[in-house]
């Protein structure tokens, strides 16, 4: 309306007092638009791993955002922000912000594979699943694939369904082969015994220092669990991982880690 007004003064010949409005009409746009746009702020904290103040500069931003063009990108990066934190039931209404109201928004494939982690971190496998597949039957070549087959298959092995994880498991090395969840693949197979099933293991330490992986694996050893080591590369470094077990039935690997957890040891089953 002022701007309008300035207008209106300059038709009337009051040039220095439409000079002074048309500045003050675009500082006060240039201002307005660079902060509801500028997410630097929020993308950097974020890369960080600073998920806190991510969201913290984010809600900020949001507040006076509501006109921006790319409200859906600050609203995807709060979102996984909020997924990140630990927040998944916050993280999940934010992602269903962009798809509802966002339908054309570019992040929107983004924004269902954020839905369905959401699910899946809160072990609702069977929400999570179909938000994986509902993205690739939309759109067969979507470029999330390998991160959708592996996710797939990670349910398949917190079920208990070893046919589902195979399956998902081979349309990566088959289908996408170049990928790093494909790499990933090797953490699925054993490489201490000479048989391909797959199976499930318990993790009680991983270290870059083989002594150190030795040390533990010789304790446990000791205190009559089957210990062994496994080594993997990672950025040019070697890992060894102390891992206890190959279970053909994830429940016994659940036990297994529930009475190392209660004896102290930073546990997890593998897949």
């Amino acid at each position: 309306m002022i701007c309008q007004k300035s207008q209106i003064a300059c038709l009337s010949g009051r040039q220095g007092i439409c000079n002074l409005l048309v500045i003050w009409c675009l500082i006060i746009g240039i201002f307005t638009d660079a902060y509801a746009l500028n997410l630097d702020k929020v993308k950097f904290n974020f890369l960080s791993g600073d998920y806190k103040e991510a969201i913290k500069e984010g809600e900020k931003i949001l507040a006076n955002a509501a006109n921006s063009g790319n409200i859906d990108e600050l609203y995807y990066f709060l979102a996984l922000s909020y997924l990140k934190d630990g927040n998944y039931l916050r993280a999940s209404d934010i992602f269903e912000i962009i798809l509802k109201e966002f339908k054309n928004s570019a992040f929107k494939e983004e924004a269902k594979l954020g839905l369905g982690d959401s699910y899946l971190l809160r072990e609702e496998y069977s929400r999570a699943e179909q938000y994986y597949k509902d993205i690739v039957a939309a759109n067969p070549g979507t470029k999330l694939k390998a991160q959708i087959y592996y996710r797939l298959s990670q349910i398949g092995f917190k079920k208990g369904d070893n046919g589902q994880a195979k399956e998902y498991l081979n349309k990566l090395k088959q289908e996408l082969p170049l990928s790093l969840e494909s790499r990933l693949n090797k953490d699925f197979y054993p490489t201490s015994g000479a048989s391909s099933d797959f199976y499930y293991t318990v993790q009680a330490g991983s270290f870059s220092k083989k002594i150190n992986a030795q040390n533990l694996t010789q304790k446990l050893i000791r205190n009559n669990y089957p210990a062994y080591i496994e080594e993997t590369g990672a950025e040019g470094e070697t890992i060894y991982r102390v891992r206890i077990g190959e279970f053909q039935i994830r429940q016994e690997a659940v036990e297994l880690e529930r009475k190392l957890t209660q004896e102290g040891y930073p546990t997890k089953i593998y897949p």
